[in-house]
């Protein structure tokens, strides 16, 4: 079977966290983003979409 190829997406963190919302800079971290102007290559899951609606205006979001 052949496997089904896997949609990611490329998050730079643009904004600071800092004085954000609590879940929100869970979010950040869960996405695995540290500083301003770090990337990161996730899957496009739901769960990790949503992460992405969520704080959106802390994120630039471009297709890797």
């Amino acid at each position: 079977m052949a496997k089904a190829k896997v949609k990611k997406v490329k998050v730079t963190q643009i904004k600071s966290g800092i004085g954000r919302l609590k879940n929100h800079q869970a979010c950040l971290s869960g996405l695995g983003l540290r500083r301003i102007r770090h990337s990161v290559i996730v899957e496009d899951t739901p769960s990790n979409r949503g992460m992405i609606n969520q704080i959106n205006y802390l994120l630039q979001v471009e297709e890797a």
